[in-house]
């Protein structure tokens, strides 16, 4: 029943009134606030770079949940997430001064099998949650790391660490995610967690069955990172790939011998460093951490310390940020950190001991810059769907090449009524390295593009102009660089059959 009463009437306006400013205030400021997140990541020597050639040095926090949560069968727990990922738990990372943040996977509730997720919710679901949580970061301006954290072989169930990725699954698993995040050059792939077979040639090729040779010490069949590398690649995704070493990702010592073979060039090496681990001093991280970093780039996937402190990290990250070296503490999470490395007691970002120690790091880094980006990430579509089109950038002039040789391969991943997406690789078959290249072709039928990452695009009616960005601008002797776009099509959509580079007819392969 209404009360009429006027005094009444006219207190309850008066809160409804407050009650949408603050809902406006709530939604408003977060979305004035937003902005992509640093794209075109690529690696050059011993150093990532954004797509305007900017040195990234990114320092975030490894956000746990995502791993569990969706095999776990309480009444309370039918979500992908442990704790709120909402805007307001993301303004509190970039208060502390975050720039990355890496989200944990489970192999099962990702594939659907196994009985995963639990609670009746499908793979559909926590892969659209997923993709969800990666936009929602991607627009606070922050770089996502997605790793493959829980696995297992066979039926049994992804609930725990294992000592490598399962030639089961994880091949599977990575040419799902690959698929889904490969038009988004912000997102990184860390291909596994923290190995921790005792054979560096396990690590790089796997195995065929369980305990075969070389992996004696896992009770699967192992795929090796070599295998993971070349399922991403695949797919056409050009993303950067994390690696951790041996060791529970602690052991960088034969990482660089047993590099696997990239032909995106596109590796970094991952390492996690405890105050409990064997590499823990700074006289380990001189003689296994720093060749690497001085090859290639280094990024510690986590950090931490078990005493609800922070004097460790506090010189570990002094020795990182000397030799420019980006981490992620482990974890943020409002746990005990007592119990487990938890930075935060709630989720407005109130640190613990061990948090204020790292929110205070980071905040010194603050008075550096941070490389603003001159072109917006594109955001991962929903698994299924059209992507959402994004603006291009500046085409880039191109210079002639020293050879003439070269081929195409055009190939269209994903069709669905009026579009599809398509991926483009321009191979180099000359003994000269090109500098600078323009690719042009003509559609056969109404196709258009609307959308192009790694690239930049015009178009006169059927005939497409695409040129190289600045980190791809150079393609040396039998390499070869790749792009995709998303476009439209009415009536049919067959494959240009034919392309020129610089000028140059290729061959279409």
């Amino acid at each position: 029943m209404k009360d009429k009463r006027p005094l009444q009437v006219f207190t309850t306006m008066i809160v409804i009134m407050l009650t949408c400013v603050a809902v406006l205030s709530v939604l408003l400021l977060p979305a004035m606030a937003r902005a992509a997140a640093p794209d075109g990541l690529h690696v050059v020597g011993n150093q990532i770079e954004d797509g305007s050639n900017h040195v990234i040095v990114p320092h975030g926090v490894d956000r746990m949940g995502t791993e569990y949560q969706c095999t776990k069968t309480a009444s309370n727990a039918p979500t992908s997430f442990d704790g709120p990922v909402d805007q307001a738990s993301v303004s509190a990372m970039l208060s502390w001064g975050v720039t990355i943040v890496r989200v944990p996977l489970n192999e099962d509730c990702w594939l659907g099998i196994n009985g995963f997720p639990a609670n009746g919710r499908t793979a559909a679901q926590y892969q659209q949650d997923i993709v969800n949580w990666v936009n929602l970061l991607n627009q606070n301006n922050l770089i996502v790391i997605l790793d493959l954290h829980w696995n297992n072989s066979g039926t049994n169930q992804a609930t725990g660490q294992e000592p490598m990725p399962d030639l089961d699954h994880s091949p599977a698993f990575w040419t799902s995610v690959a698929n889904t995040f490969r038009g988004n050059s912000s997102v990184i792939f860390d291909l596994y967690n923290e190995p921790y077979t005792s054979s560096w040639a396990c690590w790089l090729n796997g195995s065929t069955s369980a305990s075969a040779s070389p992996c004696t010490d896992v009770g699967f069949a192992v795929a090796g990172m070599q295998t993971l590398i070349n399922t991403v690649r695949a797919t056409g995704a050009t993303n950067i790939i994390m690696l951790g070493g041996l060791a529970y990702s602690n052991n960088l010592s034969g990482w660089l011998a047993n590099k696997p073979t990239d032909p995106q060039n596109n590796l970094v090496a991952s390492v996690h460093i405890y105050n409990f681990n064997t590499c823990a001093n700074s006289s380990c991280w001189d003689s296994q951490i720093a060749p690497v970093a001085a090859q290639v780039p280094v990024l510690a996937g986590e950090i931490g310390e078990n005493d609800c402190a922070s004097g460790f990290i506090s010189t570990l990250m002094s020795w990182f940020d000397q030799h420019n070296i980006g981490y992620l503490a482990w974890t943020w999470t409002n746990y005990d950190c007592s119990q487990t490395p938890a930075l935060i007691s709630d989720y407005s970002g109130t640190p613990t001991n061990y948090g204020a120690g790292f929110k205070s790091h980071l905040l010194s880094l603050a008075g550096t810059p941070t490389p603003t980006p001159t072109q917006g990430t594109t955001p991962t579509p929903t698994p299924g769907t059209t992507p959402t089109p994004t603006p291009g950038t500046t085409p880039t002039a191109t210079s002639t090449p020293s050879g003439g040789a070269c081929s195409v391969h055009y190939a269209v991943q994903n069709q669905w009524p009026g579009g599809f997406t398509a991926n483009v690789t321009v191979n180099n078959t000359s003994s000269s390295g090109i500098n600078g290249w323009t690719l042009k072709f003509t559609f056969p039928a109404t196709q258009s593009v609307s959308q192009i990452w790694n690239a930049t695009v015009s178009q006169s009616g059927e005939q497409v102009t695409v040129q190289n960005v600045s980190y791809n601008a150079t393609i040396a002797a039998g390499s070869s660089a790749t792009f995709g776009f998303n476009g439209s099509w009415s009536g049919s959509n067959p494959a240009p059959t034919v392309f020129t580079l610089n000028s140059a007819t290729c061959s279409v392969v």
